[in-house]
């Protein structure tokens, strides 16, 4: 049945994208006392127009459980989402967890390289005289896009995490959401696999425009054993266009001022950036 008008969504997990946001959600759902529905809605973003009916449908799976919450990435940087989530749910727990914005910008250009929905003219997309009106830039702006949310919730209901500490200590990191969103149990081991990994091999962009007529043929049975056992045979991991040191030294400055400005709200989230960055430096030296 669809969640009840008089039960709210307790928190939500507004953003970032390509911010290990879908394993956070993952390691949430196997807790049976939290339920998130599967996908991303992107209602309060873009598909306010379905209205509220809509919106609680997508819960239907709900069996009581004791809190309930969902991720749209796309909530922090639709410019409508804070005040329509403010007027629906305006106790709402809500969460961002970021990345550096240099690495986030060019994650989400790889994601979108292997759709084959960009060229491997990366400068058109990541160079800031270019592209900062572009969602791989513009997404990265943290700071700007989450005044709409300061504006509208008390700090304390809005909790800012780091990617970089998803992967430095995934069990803090989980806890974390744990007491912000109020839940007093104990939660499961968070989800140990990558979630998205853009180094799995994948069908070459041309067989795949090939077969779009009959995706709706294969789509049913792509897990069915002669579909991968195909897949596997024809899949290719994927050459992306290098983010060259210079590139990535224009995109850090264009982020300097935004980075600046969050730092004054979440020292430690930058400071786990500064942290990841040395140690990657130290890495390569």
């Amino acid at each position: 049945m669809p969640l009840p008008s008089d039960r709210d969504v307790d928190f939500l997990i507004i953003g970032a994208a390509k911010c290990a946001t879908t394993w956070l959600q993952q390691s949430l759902s196997q807790t049976p006392a939290i339920f998130m529905p599967g996908p991303e809605l992107h209602f309060f973003s873009r598909e306010f127009d379905k209205g509220m009916g809509w919106y609680r449908d997508q819960f239907e799976d709900w069996n009581g459980e004791a809190l309930i919450g969902e991720k749209s990435n796309s909530y922090l940087t639709e410019p409508d989402a804070a005040q329509r989530i403010r007027d629906h749910f305006p106790n709402a727990k809500l969460i961002l967890q970021m990345r550096d914005p240099v690495q986030r910008a060019y994650s989400d250009y790889c994601m979108l390289y292997r759709r084959g929905e960009v060229s491997n003219r990366i400068q058109d997309h990541l160079d800031p005289a270019r592209a900062a009106e572009q969602r791989f830039l513009s997404d990265g702006r943290y700071a700007h896009h989450l005044e709409r949310f300061y504006d509208l919730f008390p700090a304390e209901q809005i909790l800012l995490l780091a990617y970089e500490d998803v992967r430095r200590d995934p069990a803090g990191n989980l806890d974390k959401v744990r007491t912000h969103i109020g839940y007093d149990g104990q939660l499961e081991a968070p989800v140990q696999k990558k979630v998205k990994d853009k180094n799995t091999p994948m069908v070459p962009l041309p067989l795949r425009r090939l077969l779009a007529p009959v995706r709706s043929v294969l789509d049913p049975v792509r897990h069915t054993w002669p579909v991968r056992a195909l897949r596997n045979a024809v899949a290719k991991s994927v050459e992306y266009p290098a983010l060259s040191e210079a590139l990535a030294d224009k995109m850090t400055e264009f982020y300097a001022s935004d980075i600046a400005q969050l730092q004054r709200r979440s020292p430690g989230v930058c400071g786990s950036w500064a942290a990841a960055q040395s140690l990657e430096s130290a890495r390569i030296d």
